[in-house]
């Protein structure tokens, strides 16, 4: 080995005892993982997590930038979190298991699929537990009028936004497609795109229908019935229902009522829960106080989106098959206790 051969090695090893661990750029979140023993329900410590939520104009966004600011006042600053823009359920969930973010929000489909290792998660079982199930998420599917769509098999070659890749709202809408008989893939031009750019595109005329899975009202959905009011549609899904329903149990019928987007009439469509979802080792104290802010501060989360008056004490354990949190249980005993 020569000398010049000998002094590049040695700053090779200088430099790689330099380099911080992959992943550690950026914000650095300092959730610890579960040590057992009893749950206190309190986080003392400088604790940094990252919420991953959906869409900019859709509900998860509005509710997990307030749910942030709550956690931080709820605990005298200890928690600090950040809400993040994501792509949605799918995607919220392969980033919650790598680590990149403590809590995420999704689809109880979605949810499923992933525990039982089916759908999107290609026959792997997800560490995934729940802190609570919350608000309900409304199928919107919508055409410009000038379309002529009036159900889901009239998308046949049509330009159709199915959500941004890897969200709730692809994994509902391809089901809903397959179930009118249509190949996602050949049968209708879908365009994989959140909902900002899919309002925009429907307001300009380059796509004529699009799903989106949401709360209600969703802010991009209220936009788009404002602006382009006599041009656009609800299409009824619901004569599908019966065949999600082989899927996952978990579909059921509902309704928009007509206020929300002041509608001629209520919309009668597909309905699916939303659940707040962690790692398996989350540390318990931190998810008992996670689940506790949730409930405390409702109040202040309906302020920033009414999906939030959805979240009762009465329907928070009703994940399955996502188990609760060890700590979810401890908070939710806690709440039902008798004062």
């Amino acid at each position: 080995m020569t000398h010049l051969t000998r002094v590049l090695i040695a700053s090779t090893a200088s430099v790689l005892l330099l380099v911080p661990a992959a992943g550690c750029g950026g914000r650095r979140d300092t959730a610890r993982t579960d040590a057992g023993g009893e749950v206190r329900c309190e986080v003392t410590a400088e604790t940094r997590i990252g919420l991953a939520t959906g869409n900019a104009t859709g509900v998860y966004f509005a509710l997990g930038n307030a749910y942030a600011t709550e956690l931080s006042n709820a605990t005298g600053g200890a928690v600090k979190a950040t809400a993040a823009e994501t792509g949605a359920s799918v995607q919220n969930i392969q980033q919650l298991v790598a680590g990149t973010y403590q809590v995420a929000f999704s689809l109880a489909d979605t949810a499923a699929d992933a525990v039982r290792g089916t759908g999107s998660f290609d026959g792997k079982r997800q560490p995934v537990r729940a802190l609570a199930r919350i608000h309900t998420n409304y199928t919107q599917v919508i055409a410009r009028r000038d379309a002529r769509i009036t159900s889901v098999a009239d998308m046949r070659g049509r330009r159709v936004s199915t959500g941004s890749p890897k969200s709730g709202t692809e994994v509902i809408a391809n089901r809903l497609l397959q179930a009118a008989g249509l190949d996602p893939a050949r049968d209708v031009q879908a365009q994989r795109l959140d909902l900002a750019k899919t309002v925009d595109g429907m307001k300009d005329g380059s796509i004529d229908a699009f799903f989106w899975s949401g709360g209600l009202p969703t802010p991009g959905v209220t936009d788009l019935f404002t602006t382009a009011s006599g041009r656009v549609d609800f299409v009824d899904i619901t004569p599908l229902l019966g065949k999600l329903k082989e899927i996952n149990p978990v579909y059921e019928r509902g309704s928009i009522p007509a206020a929300t987007y002041r509608t001629p009439g209520d919309v009668p469509t597909i309905v699916v829960p939303n659940v707040l979802l962690v790692k398996d080792d989350l540390d318990a104290d931190l998810a008992c106080v996670l689940t506790r802010t949730l409930f405390d501060r409702k109040d202040r989360l309906a302020q920033a989106n009414a999906a939030a008056k959805e979240i009762i004490l009465e329907t928070a354990r009703r994940t399955d098959p996502v188990e609760l949190h060890r700590g979810s249980v401890k908070a939710l005993d806690d709440l039902n206790a008798p004062r």
